[in-house]
Formats: structure tokens, sequence, C-alpha cells
């Protein structure tokens, strides 16, 4: 076994408690690594290995990173999903014994980062605890440290439940028992992408109490004290800024499974993973980081108690209606900084003096934005205005104590204010006048002894003394005067009051650096103890936020309220939020949906790239904008309370479970058919695909009359299976509906309109036209689609030969186009146009309808 120098065997026994962690062992001015933890980071870090000693016959792997630019290569590995445990010097090397003590402070890990620089200041980190119990439960528990937020939720439905659960939320860590299942254990890495963490011992702290108080059943008690027995061993401080934990009761909740939420891109798109061109992007238009935080959780989980969802609509409308006020009240929250987190790192004990400066300068806006509110004279708003506690204790506290612009660090002075503190006050005048204090002393002491060649003076090795000739020695009073120095021709004297002088000058600014540390503790704590205040005020203004944000963006793009009824859903002239925004020419074409008992399926056929899979969509987003509170893109609307959306809307491969685009869009099929209620809504898009085209058919149509005989869920069904439109007459409850297009000159051109009825074919080969596939391809495809339809598909034959039309094509590409051919094309246009205007009833259509007609025939003529 090798010999280590007692610094290595230190560091040895330390990384024995951190195996999952880079050590960042503090050496002087770095943080050094050493073994595997220096071969790993120097690669994931791009830092040079090195090797302590070298000249040994087994050199140590060794690679460090400077102390005051750790940060960043923290950060670095953090999102990489490692953890870092940082390990201090704990006591003075001076007066160290051996090694200097060594101790880990704190672990730093992908869901307990606290820096802001770490930290997506419109996200919240979180980390989520995982407890299962013998009775099939799980409860999953929530933390983010940066805001001291808990929730908790008891799941009950089994694993997919959980896993459904712990997807649809922002987490970058999960702690787990050791002895959850590794097969389950797998799928949290694999499926959720996140660090799995350990803590098997499970202790109630009674320091954190009041954090459990609602907590009546013992299930809860034991998850939520294991996610806080892991803060608690990886942070190694102080967490009064934790909340009192949330149960999230999920009755009250619309309920969307990980596949809902990844098809209808909720919070991020499903290629670029980004948030532009989410609902999210569309609709956040908050002014505060913690405004858009409520925001995002609220759009992932959806009201289901009207009362509620009216409440929010209401204080959105007067919001709506006061737009003057409005802009006064964004105007104002542009200078609140984000206190939820301010708060946190107060708790946490890592915030500076220009945090504090930030606390102040927000709370100075509280009175402003409350007299705003007032001017709204609107009921809930008045509620909101008379949530906003002004601390002004704080306040006082913070304008008598900082400096109005003070620097980053806390410990190199300049931050406190002077006449704060009378002792600082005296150092700092002892510091800065100094010399002048010493001449005006002279010029006393001069009077007072009569002696004119008195002077005082300072060396290094003495201080500061009075120097008096030997031959005016007898001037000097007896008793006060003690000799300090004796040279040839004078003596050098201190008198108690130069020693206390003395003593303040050469240690003013010492002192007054640590004093001014001391005081800024003393401060932060004295604020630390109103961070429920603090906090309750940070939810407050970020429900203003959040809900003056829903009447911004419902002004900006003509959103209207909703109507919330319980047999019907009517949606007029409705819009897609996210498309019409990317489509700026304003060419969206607007849709009405009606459902109701009735006709609770719609069974919607038209051709690719018509705009099927938008037209469920955006009646799934219309839905959740309803039910987050906010108004809605149409120009009516009456909408039902759903419980639960379920989608299957896109197609993808499940690469990391190893399952087909079929084999998911079976499960997704499966989740619905099994979880959905009479007050679900269920989307289920172009089922049947990855099969054969009567496998397909079968599994689609027999789906439909599962859900239209057993789950009676609304539900929105689109299909290229002509054949189904049948189902019409068999179902009385399903209603055909098609998205209409125009051929024309063996073009197709897509109107987006949904009408009644089934369309009369899918326009595929069209479609194939559209995305310039070759000429000859889509001759030929159109050849065996006519064999098809006649019913020849037995007697198909591969086609060996170049189609003629093809060659013909070729000879004559460069010709002259017939004189008599575009008389006879002119000729035509025109009587089909006249054949249409015959077929119109004006009586009959909308303005909007008789405009499209207009726009179609003009498209003809300019043909």
């Amino acid at each position: 076994m090798a010999k280590y120098t007692p610094m290595m065997e230190q560091y040895l026994r330390i990384k024995a408690d951190y195996q999952d962690a880079f050590l960042f062992f503090r050496l002087g001015d770095f943080y050094e690594m050493f073994f595997e933890d220096a071969i790993n980071a120097a690669r994931e870090l791009e830092i040079t290995l090195t090797k302590r000693d070298a000249g040994q016959k087994d050199p140590i792997p060794m690679c460090g990173v400077p102390y005051h630019s750790a940060a960043n290569y923290i950060k670095n590995l953090i999102e990489k999903g490692y953890k870092v445990a940082i390990c201090e010097q704990v006591e003075d090397p001076k007066s160290a014994k051996g090694v200097v003590k060594r101790e880990v402070v704190q672990l730093i890990t992908p869901g307990t980062v606290m820096e802001s620089n770490m930290l997506n200041e419109r996200n919240n980190n979180y980390i989520a605890s995982l407890s299962h119990f013998e009775d099939g439960s799980y409860v999953i528990v929530y933390n983010d440290l940066s805001t001291g937020e808990n929730r908790i939720a008891l799941i009950s439905h089994g694993w997919d439940a959980v896993i459904h659960e712990l997807y649809n939320q922002p987490i970058k860590e999960v702690v787990i028992s050791s002895n959850l299942p590794e097969d389950s254990q797998q799928q949290l890495r694999d499926r959720l992408q996140v660090t799995l963490s350990y803590q098997n011992e499970v202790n109630f702290n009674a320091e954190y109490r009041s954090l459990c108080e609602n907590l009546n059943d013992e299930r809860l008690m034991k998850a939520f004290s294991r996610l806080l027995n892991y803060i608690q061993h990886t942070q190694k401080r102080s967490l009064d800024h934790l909340q009192q934990a949330e149960i999230i009761e999920l009755d009250n909740h619309l309920s969307l499974d990980m596949y809902s939420k990844r098809n209808l891109e909720l919070t991020e798109t499903i290629m670029r993973k980004g948030k532009q061109g989410s609902l999210l992007w569309v609709l956040d238009k908050t002014v505060t980081a913690m405004g858009s935080r409520m925001l995002k959780k609220w759009l992932e989980r959806p009201l289901l108690v009207r009362d509620h969802i009216e409440e929010r609509l209401e204080t959105v409308d007067g919001f709506y209606q006061g737009f003057i006020e409005r802009d006064s009240v964004r105007e104002t929250l542009k200078s609140v900084y984000d206190l939820e987190r301010l708060a946190g790192r107060i708790s946490f004990g890592n915030v500076n003096a220009r945090d504090l400066i930030q606390l102040k300068k927000s709370l100075e806006k509280i009175p402003v934005l409350k007299q705003t509110l007032k001017q709204f004279n609107h009921k809930q708003i008045d509620q909101l205005a008379d949530s906003l506690v002004f601390p002004e204790h704080i306040v006082s506290l913070l304008e008598n104590s900082l400096v109005d612009d003070p620097p980053v660090s806390i410990k190199e002075g300049s931050i406190i204010k002077d006449g704060y503190h009378e002792q600082l006050d005296t150092y700092r005048d002892a510091s800065k006048n100094g010399k002048q204090w010493i001449a005006e002393l002279e010029q006393k002491e001069k009077q007072e002894t009569n002696i004119k060649s008195l002077k005082i003076g300072y060396n290094r090795v003495f201080g500061y003394y009075i120097e008096v000739t030997k031959a005016n020695l007898h001037l000097l009073p007896e008793g006060r005067y003690e000799r300090k120095q004796t040279l040839t021709n004078a003596e050098r004297f201190i008198t108690p009051e130069l020693k206390e002088k003395e003593q303040l000058i050469l240690e003013a600014e010492e002192k007054s650096v640590e004093l001014e540390y001391n005081l800024f503790i003393e401060v932060r704590d004295q604020i630390k103890e109103h961070i429920p205040e603090l906090q309750y005020l940070a939810d407050a203004v970020s429900k203003i936020d959040v809900l003056q944000a829903f009447a911004t963006v419902s002004e900006a793009n003509n959103y209207k309220r909703p109507r919330f009824v319980t047999d019907k859903l009517s949606i007029k002239n409705g819009r897609h939020p996210v498309v019409e925004q990317v489509m700026k020419d304003g060419s969206f074409v607007p849709n009405d949906i009606h459902l109701d008992q009735d006709r609770s399926i719609l069974l919607i056929t038209g051709p690719n790239m018509s705009g099927k899979s938008t037209y469920m969509r955006q009646l799934a987003l219309t839905v959740i904008m309803g039910q987050i509170g906010c108004f809605v893109p149409c120009d009516e609307a009456e909408l039902i309370i759903f419980d639960q959306i379920f989608t299957r809307i896109g197609a993808a491969d499940d690469l990391v479970s190893g399952q087909s685009t079929f084999m998911v869009e079976m499960l997704e099929a499966k989740h619905a058919l099994s979880n959905a209620t009479d007050r679900s809504l269920i989307l289920l898009d172009e089922i049947g695909r990855g099969t054969s085209t009567y496998d397909g058919m079968a599994l689609a149509q027999a789906i439909v009359e599962y859900i239209h005989h057993h789950v009676h869920a609304k539900t929105l069904f689109s299909t290229h299976y002509h054949e189904l439109t049948t189902l019409e007459e068999s179902l009385p409850n399903l209603k055909n509906v098609h998205v209409r297009a125009e051929e024309f000159e063996g073009n197709v051109v897509f109107l987006h309109q949904i009408r009644d009825g089934a369309a009369d074919e899918s326009y595929g080969i069209h479609v194939a036209k559209l995305a310039q596939l070759p000429e000859p391809l889509i001759a030929r495809a159109s050849e065996i689609l006519t064999q098809l339809e006649s019913g020849n598909e037995k007697t198909l034959q591969p086609n060996e030969q170049e189609p003629q039309e093809f060659q013909e094509a070729q000879l004559s590409f460069f010709a002259d186009e017939k004189p008599s051919q575009k008389k006879q094309e002119i000729k035509y246009v025109e009587e089909k146009i006249v054949q249409d205007l015959r077929g119109l009833n004006l009586l009959e259509m909308t303005p909007l309808d008789a405009l499209n007609e207009l726009y179609r025939l003009q498209k003809k003529v300019q043909k």
C-alpha cells in the first residue's frame, strides 16, 4: 500500500465520504483535485492535468482551479449533472499543529444551487425526493432552495403516474432510497435526465416542525423529512427561509400527462427544447422574474375549481379595462427585483450589500404599487392592493445602515453609512483625519509646555512619539509623559492620550473593515427575522405581475374572456395562440368548434398540411388558457372545465426506451383510454398509421367506438381513413367535419376552414407535388391511384418503363406553348368560375365565407 503524506491522507479521508462528488480541496489560493477527480475534472473542464510528487514511482494525478475564479468551473460541472464538495480550511494555519484542519462546508448539487450565476432567473430550480410505501403509494416532495418553496404530492395511481408527475416539473435532481428498484432508478435517469442522490436515513428534525404542521399523514411527514435531511446534509447551514410545505391537491388541477405537455409545447418546443414557440413564450408578458416563475407554475397546473378560475378572470378583466393604470403597474414592477431569491440568499448567508440595496429599492416601490392598484376601483384588484404590506422597518434599517452604491465584497469595507455606528465613525475619523489630529495635538502640546521645538513623529518600530530636546526637559509636567526612547540630544515620550490615538490610528483601517463586516452581518440577521414577510410580499407581487400579464397579452392579441358552462363547448373564430404569432402577416384562418352531449366526438378528415393538427392543438391550448384564468384567442367562447387532457399528436420514436413510433402511439392511446373520464378532452391525430392499412383502420375504428361507448370524453379524432366517416351513421354522438380544400388545374389550395361533413379525398398526391417530388414519380403515383380506386389493386404491375408523358415533357421542355391550348385553358377557367358562381347561395353565407369565396375565384383568374 502506497504511503501518503499527512495532507494526502487527510484528503483521502474526506473524499471517502463524498465518492459521488468532485472534491474541491482548498490549498492556499487554489482548489486542488487528485486521482480520478483530477482526471475527470481535467477532461470536463478542459484544464491541464499535472502530477503531484512527479519524481516518485507512482505520482498522483492532480489539477486545480484558482479560488477566486472557481465559481465558473463549479457552474460548468453542475450544469453537466455533477456534484461538487467544497472543502475549506477551518482553522488558522498560524495556530495549527501539523496539517491544517479541513472540512466540507457545502455540497453543491444540480438541485441545491444558490449562486445567482448558476440559476435561470425566470425558472425554478427544483430538487425532488421520491418515497415509496408498502401500500403502493408514492410521495413526491419538491423544493426550490433558492426561494424556500416546498410542495408535496401523494400519488396513488402507480409508477406511471409518478413518471408523468415528475416529467411535468423542471427538476434537476431526485433524492431516493437505495432500496428503490433498479429498473425504476434507471427510468428516472433515462426518461427524466436527472441526477440521482440517495438518502436512506430519515429522521424528523423538530427544528423544522413549523414546516410540517399541515402534514397530517405519516407518509407525507416521512417523505418531507427525507428531503430535509438531504438538504441539511449537503448545505450545512441555516435554512430559515424554507416555507411550510404546500400540499398539491392533484384533484384540484387539470391533469396533463407527459405526452400532452410535450405534444402541446406548453413551456418548450419539441424540436428546439426552447421557450420561443411555446405557449409560455406567448403568454409571458410578466415584468419580474418571480412573476415569470409563477406563470410557468400556473401553466403547468391549470385550475379545476370554477370559483378560483372566475376570480382570476375577473381580476384580469379589471386590469384589461384599466389599461392606463396597468401601464403604471408595469412601470413600477420594472424596479422590483427578485424578492423570493433575495430572501433565500439572506437566509442562506450568501447575500451581499448590493443585494440588500436591491431589496431596499424594491420595497420602496411597494407603496407606489399599492397606490396605483387602488386607482383601478376594482374589487379584486383592491384585494391585491391590500395584500401588499409595506415593511417600513426593513427599508428604514437598510436606509440608515448601507451606502447607496456598495462594493460587491462584504469583507473590504465601504458598505456601512457614516453615522450608523459610533465606534465605526471613530475608526473612520482616525483613519481619515489622523494626520490632522496629530498636527493639532502637536500645537496643543507646544502651547501647554511652552516648548517651541517640541514635535510629534512616527516610525514603524516605536510608533507615534513626542520628541523634546534635552535642554527643554525641565519644562515637561511631571507624571503625564512616559519615556519611550532616549537619543543623544533628545528624549522621546508617549502620553496616555497619544497612546490611545496611536492605537486607533494604526488599527483604524483594519478594525474598520472588520467592524463593517460584523455590522453587515447584524443587519442581515435582523432582516432574516422577517423572511416570512418578504416571502408573503413576493407571492403577492408575483400574482399581480401574472394577472396584469394576462391582461396585457389579451389586449395585444385580441383575446376574449371565456364563459364556463357545464354541458357544451362553443368557440367562435378560435385561433391558435402560437401559430398566429408566428404568422405575422395576419393570414391565420380562424375556425369555430362546437362540442356537446350529442356531438362529443368530431371525426376530422382532410389533406395533410391543411391544419387538422393545428385545429386540435388550438382547442387544447384555449382550454388551458381559460383554466389558468387568461382570456382566450377567439371572438366568443363557452368552455367546459376539463379534468384531464390527453393528446396523441405528431410522430416520434422513444429511442431511450427502444420504442417505435407506432408503439409510442399505442402507449399514448392506451394511457388516454385507461385514464380519461367523461370530463376529459382527448385529441388523437392519425391513429393507426404505423402498421398496415387494414390493421390501422381497424384499430382506429375500435378506438373511436371504445371512446364513444365507454369513455364518453369530448374527443377530436383526425384520420386519413375516409372509410371511418361512415361511423357517423352508427355512432349518434360522432359528427364528421373536414378541412376545406379546393382543387384547380391539378393543384390543391388549402383554405384551412373547418366545415361539417367528410372530406371527399385526401389530396396526398397533391401534397407530394407541393413538396416538389419528381414529376415522373407524381405521374406514376396518380396512375397507381387510379387503378386502386377502380378496384384493380390485385393487377398492379411494377412500371419498368419511363412514363410516356415524362418522355414527351423532356422533348417539349423548351417548346413554345400552342396558342390554341392556351385559349382552351382560359375558356375552361371562365366556364368553371361561372359554374362556381351559380352554385353559391349568398343568403346563407357569412361575410367571411363570401370573402373567402371571392379570394378563391380571384386565384383561379390569376392562374
